[in-house]
């Protein structure tokens, strides 16, 4: 492979979880591959929590997944280990300003990748070896490489703060137990940190439930506006149509009440006109009459107009 020009890198074999190579590799129902030992023990810990998910993805599941040996990746991280297929170009190792330096380099120093709290040093994968072969660095615990490493050893006894006083809550070694803090409440830090992961699993998991409860409230608020807005659009057609059947009536009310003006004011002024033709045709008779009697009155024919008089 390595003639063919294939050129591997290291990382792509490490478990994401102790940033190693893969040992006993299995691979979870997401396809994301980790040392059997790691993924048990990262999934021990969510145990209270009730569901599992992946480190890397952060996909859950439920039930815990069963885990079956990786056979072939297995193979591969063997024949990477035997034939030494990592030929990546060796600046590609070197520390970078952000990266923890390894404190056995000399010269240039490679990029560690783990710190041990037992030497309380940092080692890249060349020096790390020790710790995997010799049966006496076995024993030594190893994290992910941190530049706060002498964060963990006491300042007064330069041993490792492997104490937690829950007196005064904070880290100590064990001589600082037998000084001033002889008395107090004290546990390993392992233990303090299991409980503190339990109550941590218990304030998300009551988080979770306000979470989920909150979105019931949620929910339900967005149902109650839902309702409401179609109630008030129901109310606004309602009015709506109320209104308009109450235009519609007051309309043809005018209609009505118009066309009765316009009836009563034909009748009315048909009576006016006849009265009118009457009264005109009255005068004119009157007119008639007294043209007549203006002329009897210069009369000089005295019979006639006696006559006339005696008649009327």
């Amino acid at each position: 492979m390595a003639q063919a020009g294939l050129f591997l890198d290291q990382d792509q074999f490490n478990c994401s979880i102790c940033l190693d190579v893969l040992r006993d590799p299995v691979t979870i129902p997401c396809g994301h591959s980790y040392c059997s030992v790691c993924i048990k023990g990262y999934w021990d810990q969510d145990d209270f929590l009730g569901f599992y998910c992946c480190p890397q993805c952060r996909q859950s599941f439920n039930p815990r997944p069963l885990l079956g040996r990786n056979t072939m990746l297995s193979e591969v991280v063997d024949k990477f280990k035997k034939t030494g297929l990592q030929v990546a170009p060796p600046e590609q190792c070197y520390a970078g300003p952000e990266d923890v330096e390894c404190d056995v380099c000399t010269g240039r120093k490679n990029r560690a990748v783990k710190s041990c709290l037992v030497c309380l040093a940092s080692y890249c994968d060349t020096h790390l070896l020790p710790h995997y072969e010799s049966a006496p660095f076995k024993k030594h615990k190893l994290v992910q490489a941190s530049k706060k490493l002498q964060e963990t050893i006491c300042p007064h006894h330069d041993k490792l703060l492997e104490v937690y006083c829950r007196t005064d809550q904070h880290c100590i070694c064990y001589l600082c137990m037998t000084a001033e803090h002889k008395g107090h409440d004290t546990v390993l830090v392992e233990t303090e940190i299991q409980q503190k992961q339990s109550q941590l699993g218990e304030l998300k998991r009551r988080s979770q439930q306000r979470i989920q409860e909150r979105e019931k409230d949620v929910q339900e608020l967005r149902q109650a506006i839902s309702s409401l807005t179609r109630s008030a659009r129901s109310a606004v057609e309602d009015t709506e149509r109320v209104f308009t059947e109450l235009i519609r009536s007051m309309e043809l009310k005018r209609f009505e009440v118009r066309e009765l003006i316009k009836a009563q004011e034909k009748t009315a002024v048909s009576q006016a006109e006849g009265l009118l033709a009457k009264l005109e045709q009255e005068m004119s008779e009157l007119r008639r009459r007294d043209a007549e009697l203006e002329q009897l009155s210069h009369t000089e024919d005295h019979i006639f107009f006696l006559q006339v008089t005696d008649v009327e």
